[in-house]
């Protein structure tokens, strides 16, 4: 192996080592998305859909589940929605950007989105 590839493995990004600011992790998840879709997926392959920050990561995101939910976390998929125009009359504007997160929960587990006691 060369020394550049050694290296370059060597300094890839490690989620478990990394260290986050605990009030920034209690602001990535915006709130969770309950929708048609987002229950469908839920049933079908152990996922939840949240609103995120839209300058969140991905270990943000999965770190910010883990510490506030207290599940383990085995993937986490983004997708940015970009924001329809709207017209009001004369008036046009635009609804926000949204970037969403789903965050597929190890086998096993669920979270409790009702906020019920189980």
């Amino acid at each position: 192996m060369s020394t550049a590839k050694m290296i370059k493995k060597a300094t890839k990004f490690n989620a478990t080592n990394a260290q986050f600011d605990e009030g920034r992790l209690m602001q990535v998840l915006v709130a969770p998305i309950v929708s048609e879709k987002a229950t469908m997926v839920a049933d079908k392959t152990n996922a939840a859909t949240f609103k995120v920050l839209q300058s969140a990561n991905k270990y943000e995101i999965k770190a910010a589940v883990e510490l506030m939910f207290k599940v383990e976390v085995t993937n986490v998929s983004t997708v940015n929605i970009k924001g329809k125009t709207k017209r009001f009359g004369k008036s046009a504007g635009r609804r926000d950007n949204v970037r969403k997160a789903y965050v597929t929960l190890k086998a096993g587990q669920e979270l409790n989105l009702s906020g019920e006691a189980a």
